[in-house]
């Protein structure tokens, strides 16, 4: 069996989503053209209550009339606070990957078909896109992050909440750094972000002190204007020109 985490087991993960891709697939009938499990539940690393049960969903069909009939089972797999499945159109599926490179190698390196064909199969990337995708999210998240901690570095519960939301995010831009650096990522968290520090010089110290805070596992909170945060800001800002020189 799989193993607890934070009071779930994946187990129970897996039966909410099975429920659901029954009532999806009876729904659709044949319009379902893939229904794919990816993200954090894919590899088996769901947190209760902050990590998401992320799908994606290929028809062949995406018109709206075509969708109305899935609207009861999306309605209700959203009222139960769980996450809408991304939606695609064959077509569009096809022609994404010069749009989304980031997303579609993160899914191909844990991901879970639960219907239909698997829709990574003969996706190519780009190894340029997918750095310029890289560098222009992780600038993104910088800005963003400068902001929102401009605003709450005295404020302690919520710049813990902070590092622990921007968490996820800064996995997938770490197990993308080494991709393109010719490495296969980790699937824990703690190791993956220990060996990206190794590939490229970042102080992985922040990183692993969020991650720890949103699992659970760290108990000591943070001060105002902590100095934790501070280094995770610098840390953000480091990994964006580690990702400029790549």
């Amino acid at each position: 069996s799989r193993s607890a985490r934070n009071g779930v087991r994946m187990t129970d993960v897996e039966t909410r989503v099975e429920r659901f891709a029954q009532r999806l697939e009876s729904a659709l009938g044949a319009n379902l053209a893939s229904l794919m499990l990816y993200g954090s539940a894919a590899r088996d690393q769901y947190v209760a209550g902050r990590s998401d049960i992320n799908l994606l969903m290929i028809v062949r069909d995406a018109s709206t009339s075509a969708l109305h009939l899935a609207a009861a089972t999306l309605a209700e797999w959203t009222r139960k606070g769980e996450t809408a499945p991304l939606i695609f159109s064959d077509e569009e599926w096809r022609a994404s990957a010069d749009v989304f490179p980031l997303e579609i190698e993160d899914m191909r390196d844990a991901h879970r078909v639960l219907r239909g064909r698997d829709p990574l199969d003969g996706l190519a990337t780009d190894r340029d896109q997918l750095r310029e995708q890289l560098e222009r999210e992780v600038r993104g998240k910088l800005l963003h992050l400068r902001t929102e901690y401009a605003a709450a570095a005295g404020h302690p519960r919520v710049l813990e909440q902070l590092m622990q939301n921007a968490s996820s995010t800064f996995l997938v831009f770490f197990r993308a750094i080494l991709r393109l650096k010719g490495a296969a990522p980790p699937r824990d968290g703690v190791a993956l972000v220990r060996e990206t520090a190794k590939a490229t010089g970042l102080n992985a110290a922040p990183f692993e002190w969020a991650l720890e805070s949103r699992s659970g596992r760290r108990r000591g909170a943070l001060k105002p204007f902590d100095p934790v945060a501070a280094q995770y800001m610098d840390g953000v800002e480091q990994l964006a020109r580690i990702v400029n020189a790549l």
